[in-house]
């Protein structure tokens, strides 16, 4: 379908990457976003609305004419946005409610990945301390605890201080509690209309907040693709082990997942395992893989809302390199500083090879302000990766950001060729 009129819904980096991306596709006529930031207010038509309210935002959809509903955040997937949006007879991209809960709750995806010989990492699900502590003493260190729920990609925690773990997971209620996975970590979107999966490039993104990865995990400090040290055939292999079965079980439970599939995956010494599953996009590493996407991703996404995802075929993709490094507010995760004004070249538009995302923003009359944890997410791409980083950094040195900072290593092993090749899956 061309002359399509597509929404988007939601208000942060990925939203803002995803309507630069589907508004470069010929055959999208308009993108409407909402609520949307100041990065998408200066492009595209934007509406006040309630994300997480189903009917208010089927309601926009049928006033303005969409073709097509795309879902940006996890929220409202879990909260059934999607199927107020399919039940007013609009196509959407992203899952049901029930689908959703591979994201919204960690318990439901381990019992998929359980049923469908997924392979991932040993746990177990915990209500009490007690439980907690028995769990923390068979896995051993590092701890690995999650939050069972939706947390903005801060439910987990990581460390080899026992008493750090307890307290992450007092805080948090139910948890589950896993064995630590060794090796680098890989991430992989897959768009599906239910039945077919069709994989978008891998990325790697940084969780930590600090210089190399030290500190809290975030929602991720930065990312870059594609992966020079990654293995052939890396792809098929997660199609095969792990989106297939997965795509299946949930057919099986009569609860079918069509949207977007995000697979995190470490790439163990003993194989690939299974970190988490995501409910959509993932961000930063959606700002970085849909730079470099050249097929109409507004297409490709009705395609799979309608269920003809087989009719699309392989993706096509520059044969570049891209680099995302997000500016925070001073004090993310735990308490970031909000209000600081920001200035700068490219804030707006884009320049040649480099483009700004807006994330974490709003406006203070005319003057732009950190207004979340993450605010800028600052889009690079090059014939190299160390190229696509050099420009990257040299756009971050022209912002005027005085309450907000960035690491300063996002790609650098990899553009000096310093993570060895994984030769093994």
């Amino acid at each position: 379908m061309t002359d399509l009129t597509v929404l988007v819904v939601g208000s942060g980096g990925r939203e803002h990457a995803l309507a630069l991306a589907i508004a470069a596709d010929p055959g999208v006529a308009a993108v409407h976003v909402a609520p949307g930031n100041p990065g998408t207010w200066h492009s595209w038509p934007s509406h006040a609305v309630d994300q997480l309210d189903g009917p208010a935002v089927a309601a926009l959809a049928t006033e303005i004419g969409a073709d097509l509903v795309v879902i940006g955040p996890e929220a409202p997937l879990v909260a059934g946005v999607a199927d107020s949006v399919r039940a007013a007879g609009i196509a959407c991209f992203g899952p049901s409610a029930e689908a959703a809960q591979l994201e919204g709750s960690k318990q439901f995806a381990k019992d998929v990945m359980m049923a469908a010989g997924v392979p991932t990492a040993a746990s177990r699900f915990c209500r009490t301390r007690d439980e907690v502590a028995k769990a923390l003493d068979e896995f051993g260190p590092p701890y690995v605890v999650k939050q069972d729920g939706l947390a903005a990609g801060k439910g987990v925690i990581v460390t080899s201080d026992r008493d750090a773990a307890l307290d992450h997971a007092q805080a948090c209620g139910d948890v589950v509690v896993e064995e630590y996975l060794d090796g680098p970590e890989v991430s992989l979107f897959v768009i599906t209309d239910g039945a077919v999966g069709l994989p978008l490039q891998p990325a790697q993104d940084f969780k930590r907040v600090g210089e190399g990865d030290a500190g809290p995990n975030t929602g991720g400090m930065g990312a870059y693709t594609p992966l020079p040290w990654a293995p052939d055939g890396l792809v098929d292999a997660v199609m095969e082990r792990v989106v297939a079965p997965t795509l299946a079980e949930m057919a099986l439970r009569g609860t079918p997942f069509a949207g977007l599939l995000y697979v995190g995956l470490a790439l163990t010494s003993r194989g690939l395992r299974v970190v988490e599953f995501n409910a959509r996009f993932g961000d930063p590493e959606t700002q970085a893989v849909l730079s470099l996407l050249t097929s109409p991703l507004g297409q490709v996404l009705h395609a799979a809302a309608t269920g003809h995802l087989a009719d699309v075929g392989p993706l096509a993709w520059r044969d570049e390199s891209a680099v995302v490094v997000v500016a925070a507010a001073e004090g993310y995760p735990a308490a970031p500083r909000t209000g600081g004004a920001i200035t700068g070249p490219r804030l707006y538009e884009s320049d040649d090879n480099v483009h700004i995302v807006h994330a974490g923003t709003a406006l203070d009359g005319e003057t732009l302000v950190a207004a979340g944890g993450r605010v800028l997410g600052v889009v690079a791409t090059g014939p190299t990766l160390d190229e696509a980083r050099h420009d990257a950094y040299a756009a971050l040195s022209q912002l005027d950001f005085p309450t907000g900072f960035w690491r300063t290593d996002i790609a650098a092993k990899a553009a000096a060729g310093l993570i060895p090749p994984v030769t093994s899956l």
